[in-house]
């Protein structure tokens, strides 16, 4: 059977990770270090991880490319939280001989409740008019009605379909598109199937919904977002690439769009240099759709069953693609 001698937890940044398994339930007793910072980029990555021979990711947080798991040869194990992750190279971890396990799927309504929190908070600039009250100030703006307004769901899976939900619970004209849209699915949720262009061009809010591919990459730019009406609200919940950031910063920055809710960013942590923290119109969080008491406890109690399997010789959960 296969010996664990080293484990690292990686991305604990709210020093959870002991809270939501019994980690001490692992077996052979292994060293257990639990990384509460992001290691930051490949040479960083491969410095502190070379000694172990397990490695837990959380979510897309760090990536292992084919560079990064050519460099750790005491590697054995790779799991991560989560059915999939983009931020593996499954195929190159296969033929290195490194087991890549997930854990079951968590997280999709709590994306979807987070993704209404920030439609709000944008419709109603409740960031803003926190800030001016505790300083003194009394209704400084004017908020929009949701209810009448154009939803636009681009994504209509586990995800947008609960928003989708919500946002015909309030009143919305819901329509949805993606590549693969089954138009019948979305008309018995009560969603009203439309092309790309239309759903651009003439919904309120516009909220992304889709998994990060080749294909998906840069799905809104620049051509999309001039087709989107100057007071359109956009939320993104799903993956930072999917935007063209560049180009909806100086949408932003420009005043042709009305605003832009951001849970997710191309570089994750947000540098502090970074010119979203001075984008205007904008309320930004730091990648919390799936920061839930329930969602860690699936992911972190799956972590350890991946590893226990794996040193019983019978992995779970593995990994493909």
């Amino acid at each position: 059977m296969p010996e664990i001698r080293r484990v690292a937890i990686l991305d604990d940044y709210q020093r959870v990770a002991h809270q939501y398994a019994d980690w001490s339930a692992l077996p052979d007793s292994p060293e257990l270090t639990v990384f509460t910072d992001h290691l930051g980029g490949p040479d960083e990555v491969i410095a502190a991880l070379e000694p172990y021979d397990v490695v837990v990711a959380m979510r897309e947080r760090t990536a292992f490319p084919a560079e990064v798991l050519g460099s750790l040869p005491r590697l054995r194990l790779l799991v991560t939280t989560g059915p999939a992750n983009a931020s593996i190279d499954v195929a190159e971890a296969r033929r290195r001989g490194i087991t890549v396990s997930g854990t079951r799927p968590a997280g999709l309504t709590p994306t979807a409740e987070l993704t209404w929190g920030l439609i709000h908070a944008l419709a109603r600039s409740l960031p803003a008019e926190d800030g001016n009250l505790r300083e003194g100030a009394w209704q400084r703006t004017v908020g929009r009605d949701l209810y009448g307004a154009r939803l636009g769901v681009i994504g209509l899976g586990g995800v947008g379909s609960r928003v989708a939900g919500v946002g015909l619970a309030f009143g919305m004209d819901v329509v949805a598109w993606s590549a693969h849209l089954d138009a019948e699915h979305a008309k018995s949720l009560g969603v009203t199937p439309v092309s790309k262009r239309e759903l651009l061009e003439t919904s309120d809010v516009v909220t992304l919904h889709v998994k990060l591919s080749p294909r998906t990459a840069g799905l809104i730019g620049r051509d999309e977002l001039a087709r989107m009406r100057p007071d359109a609200l956009l939320i993104n919940t799903s993956r930072g690439p999917v935007v063209d950031e560049e180009a909806l910063l100086a949408a932003l920055t420009a005043g042709t769009l009305g605003g832009a809710a951001l849970d997710v960013h191309s570089i994750e942590p947000l540098p502090a240099d970074s010119p979203w923290r001075s984008a205007p119109r904008t309320v930004l969080t730091p990648h919390l759709g799936y920061v839930t008491a329930d969602t860690y406890a699936v992911f972190y109690r799956d972590a350890l069953d991946d590893i226990r399997a794996y040193a019983a010789g019978e992995p779970i959960r593995e990994l493909t693609r």
